[in-house]
């Protein structure tokens, strides 16, 4: 067979003539700016000219500070296949981290979006490697990154005269091609490099129909971020097959997210559970028409079954389950039933972080280091290998992180005989309560599962008798009145008595990380200084 590298300029060439006429249409607050394919090849090109004018060569690193929108898009396009390595910085983290990471990274350029220019402001002057920030916008004010150390210069003005065809870089398809940083829940942010391979064989699986299934008659709400490990490979999946797009930019609100359905009709969209929340409520309340989804794509974390009922049931609308990680990639499983499963042994399935992708093996360890069998009881640390799943973090040796070729992902979980995985918990969040291990997850999905709870957070707290309890952080849903008595009852047949939790804090908004995650660390914090108020059941 002929040799050909696997390469995001071969992806880019095909995606931008063979499905020339898919589009990106990105939402401006009243409504959509639209550029088709060809045009995003042709205005990609030229941005590679502009950064060949600015000095990137090599593997040299370009940030993107940007909310999801036809211009970040572009910069997918152009710097992987100009031979640079596409960064994508997280704009909801910390400053410092922000700082950490590009510093880390050695990030030459930043392209930032102009409704972010104030937050890039407040640490452009710590930034060691940057020289140059392209600002996309024209009515932007610059002042605030004036005399900060670094050339600026406006995207458009970038972009305006240069030619719109580059000759695209076909290198070795293992060299870097984009990075992202986990979210440093734990310590330091680490840096995962992916390859020309990795995201080209990550873009095949996703558009397989185990997987999300994306082909040339959908049209794809992206409400992931794109600095949320590459906004779960959709972007490139949707070059690919020629899926249409359309980008929320900031407007990540449940009503601006429902107006952008109704006018442009995706067929397919994919965000965190928190976000289908929210729409949930809308729609509940008669706002909003969600009918042209075939199917909504959730990971980040666990999503609560009663929320996937509820869309199923009351808005004819498939909540489909996927696990993944920064690390890999992120697809590794999802939890489509087999054709045989139908009514509740379909939910069961569904329920579930679902199967693994092809390519991606999949083992549980415990913790004498055995590997424990597929049985729905053992249970195990999980950990993966394959094509798109990291080896190594960026100039940093984690060897506790890898265990004999595998990558030790910090979930516990148990798999089916069928391949189904069930995950119950992250390691760090198991609450070890008298020698036995209590899932916070299945907790709070229980818990959530009761009318009046918007959210729920359980953490392990110490106890002197066993060691640790849990105690449960709950959101109530307004005009809803419900107390500990209510929800501890409430719970009495569906988790065995000596996982009830005796302690509960009604508090008005479940802590989140920069990718929507239950920030379960800062619950801890909170009521080790005292500042959530518990109240006891009975």
């Amino acid at each position: 067979m002929l040799k050909t590298p696997l390469s995001i300029a071969r992806l880019v060439r095909h995606g931008t003539t063979v499905h020339g006429a898919a589009e990106c249409a990105t939402w401006t607050g009243d409504g959509f700016r639209r550029a088709s394919f060809a045009q995003l090849g042709r205005r990609a090109a030229q941005l590679a000219h502009g950064l060949r004018g600015l000095g990137v060569h090599g593997d040299d690193r370009v940030a993107t500070f940007m909310w999801n929108d036809q211009e970040h898009l572009e910069a997918y396009f152009a710097v992987p296949s100009m031979g640079a390595v596409l960064h994508t910085l997280n704009l909801r983290l910390f400053p410092e981290q922000i700082v950490y990471i590009a510093n880390h990274a050695e990030d030459s350029v930043i392209l930032c979006d102009g409704s972010v220019v104030e937050l890039l402001a407040g640490v452009l002057d710590q930034l060691e490697t940057v020289e140059h920030v392209v600002v996309c916008g024209d009515g932007t004010d610059l002042g605030p990154l004036e005399g900060k150390g670094a050339q600026l210069h406006r995207y458009d003005e970038l972009l305006d005269g240069r030619p719109e065809s580059f000759d695209w870089v076909e290198g070795d398809e293992d060299a870097a091609a984009a990075m992202c940083y986990t979210s440093g829940t734990t310590g330091d942010p680490k840096g995962v490099v992916y390859s020309h391979r990795s995201i080209v064989l990550h873009s095949m699986a996703a558009c397989m129909g185990d997987a999300m299934g994306l082909s040339p008659r959908d049209k794809a709400l992206i409400i992931v971020p794109q600095f949320h490990a590459m906004a779960w490979g959709m972007p490139y999946a949707a070059l690919m097959v020629g899926c249409s797009l359309v980008m929320p930019e900031r407007f990540l609100q449940p009503e601006p997210l429902l107006a952008m359905i109704e006018q442009e009709r995706p067929t397919f969209a994919g965000a965190v559970p928190t976000i289908w929340q929210g729409v949930l409520t809308e729609l509940d309340a008669g706002r909003g028409d969600v009918s042209s989804l075939r199917e909504v794509v959730v990971g980040g974390s666990a999503c609560p079954p009663s929320l996937m009922r509820a869309f199923e049931e009351r808005h004819d609308v498939r909540i489909l389950h996927a696990w993944g990680m920064t690390e890999t990639s992120p697809l590794g499983s999802v939890a489509r039933p087999p054709a045989a499963a139908e009514g509740e042994e379909a939910w069961r399935y569904r329920a579930t972080q679902g199967r693994p992708m092809s390519a991606v093996e999949c083992r549980l360890v415990a913790e004498d280091g055995s590997v424990v069998p597929w049985d729905d009881e053992a249970v195990g640390e999980l950990e993966c290998r394959g094509p798109w799943v990291t080896a190594a973090y960026h100039r940093e040796d984690d060897p506790e992180k890898f265990h004999d070729g595998w990558l030790r992902t910090g979930d516990v979980g148990r798999f089916t005989p069928d391949g189904f995985l069930t995950l119950t918990d992250r390691a760090k969040d198991v609450i070890k309560s008298g020698g036995e291990w209590i899932s916070s997850v299945s907790l709070e999905n229980a818990i959530m599962g009761h009318p009046a709870v918007a959210e729920a957070a359980v953490v392990g707290i110490p106890d002197e008798k066993w060691g640790e309890r849990p105690l449960a952080s709950v959101v109530v849903r307004e005009g809803e009145d419900v107390g500990p008595d209510d929800l501890r009852g409430y719970l009495e047949d569906k988790v065995a008595r000596w996982q009830l939790p005796q302690l509960w804090a009604f508090i008005d908004e479940v802590p989140k990380t920069s990718v929507g995650k239950f920030d379960k660390k800062v619950l801890r914090q909170r009521f080790a200084d005292e500042e959530l108020e518990v109240r006891s059941a009975g």
